[in-house]
């Protein structure tokens, strides 16, 4: 049984991720938010649920611990976040993560809505963990899988990508643990 927990499980894209993530056999899911009321009572079915907040370390470690995976789907002041989530892995010995981050943050000028996001790619990547780190385009509803992956340092292209198609590489990712390990890509809609 691979023990997933999400951090950040209210977002639009967990909500994605979570249904992707039941479908897979063998995977026992955590659900870490911070108003563990506003999740679905369809999503949480089945699922572990935590209330916690990221800002909060012992909240993360106490969530985290004897988990395989971590996914990472937050918003706000990253950094301290990030330097949390990654404390209480090397803390707990928990090793894989999986981290959205956002398209552009590699761009000069750096666009200030897009600091936290470098940030919390820049605090993962120097951890010594084994990540993955998305940069997903502007996400949309649409109901399609349908991705194309460029590394860090090609040219980001394509344009926006449904939620339902970052999901299913999440998926894919946490069914085989060594894919794409040590990696920061780019997901958009070819």
């Amino acid at each position: 049984m691979k023990k997933v927990i999400i951090i950040g499980a209210t977002g639009s894209l967990a909500q994605y991720v979570i249904e992707a993530l039941k479908q897979l056999p063998d995977v026992q899911l955590t659900l870490f938010a911070r108003n563990k009321n506003r999740l679905l009572q369809n999503t949480a079915q089945g699922c572990t649920v935590v209330q916690g907040d990221a800002m909060h370390f012992n909240d993360v470690k106490n969530a985290i611990s004897g988990h395989d995976v971590l996914y990472v789907n937050l918003a706000g002041n990253l950094e301290p976040m990030a330097k949390n989530i990654v404390t209480a892995m090397h803390e707990t010995g928990v090793k894989r993560i999986i981290a959205i981050s956002s398209i552009g943050i590699y761009g000069l000028p750096l666009k200030p809505v897009l600091i936290p996001y470098r940030k919390l790619a820049d605090v993962i990547e120097a951890s010594g963990l084994e990540y993955t780190i998305l940069r997903p385009d502007w996400f949309t509803s649409a109901n399609e899988v349908n991705y194309a992956i460029t590394r860090k340092g090609q040219p980001e292209t394509g344009s926006a990508i449904s939620r339902k198609s970052i999901a299913a590489f999440v998926a894919t990712i946490i069914a085989n643990a060594d894919l794409y390990k040590n990696e920061n890509l780019g997901i958009s809609k070819p």
